[in-house]
């Protein structure tokens, strides 16, 4: 892909609105004052559209698929109590640390403003390609094969079934 691809291009930008949530989590615990999610994502968000790498609309996509992301990591942390390793269904030293540390940090964070989120947000778990996802394991919605991605990436069609609709695949544990 070159650069101008805009599959790249919306890649890059969800790699920089995650940082820029980030930065903001981290001046905001560094000031001893309180960030929502939505504030922080409001500031990448603006920070991208100010330096042009998006405009206003793709920017709002790219928050869509960061609080979706975001959303379900949180939800699964919550509910399953798991390792997000295992969330991720990924061996972690495949996956691009920085890009791990980051994901982990901001899904962290937002817990609790998630769990609130959860119920207005559930429609947002449905996953289609050519949307962007952060790492993680996605399942067929029409076939149930997975697809890993290891990093920040661009969902393609299922290699199965060429279907075009995804879940974050389940993990299920064995009985010890």
């Amino acid at each position: 892909m070159t650069d101008q691809d805009p599959d790249n291009r919306l890649v890059r930008a969800y790699n920089e609105m995650m940082q820029g949530i980030r930065e903001a989590f981290d001046t905001a615990d560094t000031e001893t004052s309180d960030i929502s999610l939505t504030q922080a994502l409001q500031h990448a968000r603006d920070r991208v559209v100010e330096i042009g790498e998006l405009t206003v609309e793709e920017s709002e996509q790219i928050s869509s698929f960061i609080k979706r992301d975001i959303n379900d990591a949180a939800e699964y942390l919550m509910e399953a109590s798991a390792e997000f390793s295992e969330w991720l269904m990924l061996d972690i030293e495949v996956v691009e640390r920085k890009i791990v540390d980051l994901f982990l940090s901001v899904a962290d964070k937002t817990k609790l403003e998630l769990d609130h989120l959860q119920q207005t947000n559930r429609a947002q778990s449905v996953y289609f390609s050519g949307e962007v996802t952060g790492p993680g394991t996605l399942e067929c919605i029409n076939c149930g094969a997975h697809a890993a991605y290891t990093t920040t990436s661009t969902i393609h069609r299922c290699q199965e079934c060429n279907g075009t609709e995804f879940k974050r695949a389940v993990v299920k544990r064995l009985p010890e």
